[in-house]
């Protein structure tokens, strides 16, 4: 029987209290929700609705006010962060003939139907892929020097929070990557048997919020 995927509000709720009771100084970083109003306004710019998981993430968490390492390897986007991007990579796509695949790419360095919704530590951008298709919704990665990275890719948003959560609250890691305390506080997500970070210690994260 497939595992039931729980919303990204229910997620989110859950990772909420995990930060609160064990890395307070990280979830202050998460900023309230976005208001129906940002989200239409973002959408209009767009030109396409947002997906459902991602407009239910936002209401809780209007992504944060400064990148951080709560999530594995991506750091969410505000609505106005994922506007000022898309139509940064839109100008830059269309100004490059990019948004149609080169013979040795199989994906496109951009498309319109991609919908940046957090960044990583070296600036590329996960993508919502909204292309029709039996893969909508599918996350992937943008922003390198070559095409699109669909490799190995979340089926949607709601599954990537639904397994952090599944990780904080029951053990486990996120696919490679599990969580990890440093010594100033903070949240630190890398591969198990880690011990150190820039030479400071690590401590594996507690399971649950006892």
């Amino acid at each position: 029987m497939a595992q039931q995927i729980l919303p990204p509000s229910e997620s989110w709720r859950l990772i909420d209290a995990w930060l609160e009771t064990h890395v307070a100084a990280d979830f202050a970083l998460l900023n309230p929700p976005a208001t129906a109003d940002e989200i239409r306004h973002a959408e209009r710019i767009l030109g396409t609705p947002m997906p459902g998981d991602l407009a239910e993430s936002l209401q809780c968490h209007n992504g944060v006010s400064t990148w951080a390492t709560i999530l594995p390897e991506q750091s969410p986007l505000a609505v106005s962060g994922i506007v000022e991007h898309w139509q940064t990579c839109m100008t830059v796509a269309v100004e490059n003939d990019s948004l149609t695949a080169r013979p040795w790419d199989e994906e496109p360095w951009w498309h319109r139907l991609w919908v940046p919704w957090a960044e990583s530590a070296d600036g590329a951008t996960q993508v919502i892929d909204l292309r029709p298709g039996p893969e909508n919704r599918r996350l992937g990665w943008a922003g390198h020097s070559g095409g699109g990275d669909f490799t190995d890719s979340w089926p949607d948003l709601a599954s990537l929070l639904h397994t952090v959560a599944q990780a904080l609250h029951e053990g486990g890691g996120v696919r490679r990557l599990h969580p990890y305390l440093t010594t100033q506080g903070g949240m630190w997500w890398d591969e198990e048997g880690c011990f150190e970070l820039n030479g400071d210690p690590l401590r594996a994260a507690p399971v649950g919020l006892s």
